[in-house]
């Protein structure tokens, strides 16, 4: 199968595997484990941080910093398109007692700081108490400005707030630039790292802060069973993925514009070639194509795509450039079909 619905598909490298079949464990919750010891040491000297959390997921690590930067009835202020709004399932209302307020992203994924001021709610008992900016890079493949980064760490700073990113793609922002992981996480209070997507380790993510927010989020972690016992196994793999894989994203943004650019070709798509910054192709499909036909009829040539009339094409490491010319030429043969 060529797979072009997520980064998140990608399987695990030899290399991977053969650290996990290898590597010494303990039990985490009581802190024995020494693989994820040595992981979360790693990180947090890597990007800037006291400490590090290994986590199960993205979005596990995105709501243990919403939890532990804010209380019941607090709010944090993101953007209308963010993950930890639209697509994990409003864990923060939900199991933290915390409010959203969303704001509109313009079209290169950020979000007005003179929204984000106006957003913010006078200390008052009719509103709830405004703690904390979440941004997001990459968002929908695109790469927040450094320049813009650091004006939202400015405006959070002389406001009081504490600032989160959810940096699920954050290398691969990082790879765009061509700049280091850490001169993007220097601007923040807490960064999720998802270590699955584009770097390939199977399972895991990182949640990176201060002393007291780790300690917060190991709590809350615990409260919501993320607990792992002999977690080294996959946090083996998890090390190899910030060691070996973040480089190696250049490939994947690469295939992304050579598929950008094949598929502007097409009557039937629009493609706006210039937005391809990292590993995401959005093409639109014309009105009288059906997404769901189309799906499966690609899936009959062993190629998955997500059904929509707004396709997202996301390149990774198990995509080839002899994937793309595969999956190009099938794609005529279906529209012609």
């Amino acid at each position: 199968m060529i797979d072009f619905r997520s980064d998140t598909v990608t399987q695990p490298t030899a290399a991977m595997r053969r650290a996990m079949a290898e590597a010494p464990v303990g039990d985490d919750v009581y802190g024995d484990d020494p693989t994820v010891n040595h992981l979360q040491d790693m990180a947090a000297e890597m990007f800037g941080f006291d400490g590090a959390l290994f986590v199960s997921s993205g979005t596990q690590a995105n709501l243990l910093a919403l939890m532990s930067h804010c209380d019941r009835g607090d709010e944090y202020l993101c953007g209308q398109q963010a993950h930890n709004y639209k697509f994990e399932g409003g864990g923060a209302a939900v199991l933290g007692s915390i409010q959203p307020q969303p704001l509109n992203n313009q079209l290169d994924g950020s979000i007005l700081l003179a929204d984000v001021e106006a957003a913010i709610k006078p200390d008052d008992i009719h509103f709830a108490r405004t703690r904390l900016l979440s941004l997001e890079n990459t968002i929908g493949g695109k790469v927040l400005p450094q320049e813009y980064l650091s004006q939202a760490q400015a405006l959070a700073f002389n406001r009081g707030l504490k600032i989160h990113l959810d940096g699920a793609r954050v290398a691969n922002a990082a790879v765009a630039q061509n700049i280091d992981i850490a001169d993007i996480t220097q601007y923040f209070d807490s960064v999720s790292i998802c270590l699955s997507k584009g770097l390939c380790a199977p399972i895991g993510s990182i949640l990176l802060g201060d002393e007291r927010l780790i300690a917060k989020a190991t709590r809350w972690r615990k409260m919501l069973g993320g607990g792992m016992r002999q977690a080294g196994i996959i946090a083996a793999a998890a090390k190899l993925a910030l060691t070996e894989q973040v480089d190696r994203l250049a490939e994947d943004h690469h295939h992304a514009k050579l598929l950008a650019e094949a598929l502007y070709q097409f009557d039937e798509f629009e493609v706006d070639i210039k937005a391809v910054q990292t590993n995401m192709v959005f093409a639109r499909l014309s009105s009288h194509i059906d997404p769901h036909y189309l799906s499966q009829a690609l899936l009959q040539k062993g190629i998955k795509i997500s059904p929509s009339q707004q396709l997202r094409l996301v390149t990774h490491a198990d995509i080839t450039s002899e994937d793309i010319t595969a999956f190009l030429a099938s794609l005529k043969q279906v529209l012609s079909a």
